[in-house]
């Protein structure tokens, strides 16, 4: 079935982009407002866009027609941090997302612990697995209500558990038991298993064909079990 996005309605149109671009990945994001308090909340339009220079970049939507906390807060001081949601937080995560008002510090409403950054003025979520401080490198103003943030990672804190290879930064990623965005009202998934599958090179991928073994890789099926096994959680 093909669906004609202008024929749509926004909220149809809304409903099949979450509902098929599925796993997001979630900016927990911290920010603060001119005076230094403290927001914190989830968004699943969220992605790094480059590894050199590292860059990500997030969409934050309204709130009855006005820019949401965040976004203003962003664009007042041009800083925020992201932290990664683990499969243990998903409820204080789930807290934050709720429609207080704007005097209601999230942070304190969920219970977490905040911790100083390093080169921004934005604190952290102390039991995130992964955060990333963040300067705003471009704002673009979408429809007046939306706004798209493409910003440079400045610096990132990292749990230890998953770390394998400082020199190399060889990363174990399935030891931050991260969740990602499936499609509403609410749902979700982990990051819990993993399986490995090489690209071939030109060459190797020509022998296959030569030996007519090309279909165990065009018909590969994930195998039922990670091949790492269970992995120590951070």
């Amino acid at each position: 079935m093909y669906f004609d996005m202008k024929a749509l309605s926004p909220e149809q149109r809304s409903n099949l982009v979450h509902s098929t671009v599925i796993p997001r990945p979630i900016a927990w994001v911290s920010s603060c407002d001119g005076s230094g308090a403290v927001n914190v909340a989830p968004f699943s339009f969220f992605n790094v866009m480059s590894g050199d220079p590292p860059l990500l970049c997030l969409c934050i939507g309204s709130r009855s027609g006005e820019p949401k906390d965040t976004a203003r807060n962003i664009i007042e001081r041009g800083e925020f941090v992201v932290n990664l949601v683990s499969a243990p937080m998903a409820g204080r995560m789930t807290v934050t997302s709720i429609d207080f008002d704007a005097q209601v510090n999230e942070a304190l409403e969920a219970g977490l612990q905040m911790l100083p950054g390093q080169q921004v003025s934005i604190p952290r979520i102390a039991s995130s697995p992964c955060s990333m401080e963040c300067r705003v490198r471009q704002l673009i103003d979408i429809d007046g209500v939306r706004t798209f943030i493409l910003a440079d990672i400045v610096g990132t804190h990292l749990c230890e558990e998953a770390i394998v290879d400082v020199t190399r930064m060889f990363i174990d990623p399935t030891s931050m038991a991260l969740i990602g965005r499936l499609h509403s009202p609410g749902w979700y998934c982990e990051v819990s298993a993993d399986f490995q599958m090489p690209t071939p090179t030109p060459q190797a991928w020509q022998s296959l064909k030569a030996q007519g073994r090309e279909q165990e890789l065009l018909a590969w099926r994930e195998p039922s079990t990670s091949q790492t096994g269970a992995k120590e959680r951070c």
